[in-house]
């Protein structure tokens, strides 16, 4: 069989599976088949593929017919500029999460050199970007999921900024290096009864530890709120990623634990989706 009748082949099982992106994935699963490119499969569709790539193919389609998520098959999500490696042990970096970057570059941007932390920081997309955009800054990341931090000080190490980050295993309740300029997080905060209604490729997939909330969405947010307020330094920024309903009751906690409310940024469906404070 060649390329291109694999991949119709491919196609056609993820269109019949209902994967929305069911071409483009169908392409990237090929190139990962290969180890090459998409742009070798269009120049090279009449090649013929050897038993190994294509049985290799096939898995990888029965995979992503089943609602496997793209980037745990290929092992890589683009975040921001920068490539990360990803695996089912931490959360996909999701375009609307680049908020937070973007923020943070912005309130940063006449600073010389400071401390960030980052809280629950995952596959490390969030702190580790704002580090390689800002080469006199110095990161810290914590989680919970030792798994999740391999992953970290791997892109850590493929970044080239190992040397400016450290990493912790620990809850945040118990955690007490430091006093930082800015804080980031991204907490789990989707209602304990509402992981269900997720899309099969969330639920079935991604770790629950990144996304169960709690019983109100909120249990995870408020460690992270009342942590914060102690970690970060008088006038210190804290950037806070919630759920799209949970606005006025965030900013009623970050209020109660001394944060000025700067403003909240809307992702690209217009949701509530950031709130920025400072500390007083």
């Amino acid at each position: 069989m060649n390329i291109q009748s694999a991949v119709n082949e491919g196609t056609t099982i993820l269109k019949n599976s209902y994967i929305k992106t069911f071409k483009l994935d169908t392409e990237i699963l090929m190139a990962k088949a290969l180890g090459s490119n998409r742009e070798y499969i269009i120049l090279n569709n009449k090649k013929i593929l050897n038993n190994d790539s294509l049985d290799y193919f096939k898995r990888l389609i029965k995979e992503r017919a089943s609602g496997k998520p793209i980037a745990y098959l290929t092992n890589k999500k683009f975040f921001w500029d920068y490539e990360f490696y990803i695996n089912k042990n931490t959360l996909i970096p999701r375009p609307d999460t680049e908020i937070i970057v973007e923020e943070s570059l912005r309130l940063t941007k006449h600073k010389d050199k400071i401390n960030v932390l980052d809280i629950g920081v995952g596959s490390g997309c969030i702190l580790l970007t704002i580090l390689k955009e800002r080469k006199n800054f110095y990161g810290t990341g914590i989680d919970i999921s030792k798994k999740s931090l391999d992953i970290s000080k791997i892109n850590a190490k493929s970044l080239n900024i190992e040397s400016r980050v450290k990493f912790y295993k620990t809850d945040i309740d118990k955690f007490v290096k430091g006093k930082y300029d800015l804080v980031v997080s991204n907490p789990p905060y989707i209602k304990s009864c509402d992981l269900k209604y997720l899309e099969r490729d969330v639920v079935n997939f991604e770790p629950k530890l990144a996304l169960d909330g709690g019983l109100d969405g909120l249990s995870k947010i408020r460690k992270v709120i009342n942590k914060s307020s102690e970690l970060i330094k008088k006038n210190g920024k804290f950037i806070l990623e919630i759920g799209f309903d949970q606005k006025n009751k965030v900013i009623k906690l970050l209020n109660k634990r001394g944060f000025y409310i700067n403003s909240t940024l809307k992702d690209f469906a217009n949701n509530d989706r950031c709130i920025v404070s400072t500390k007083i």
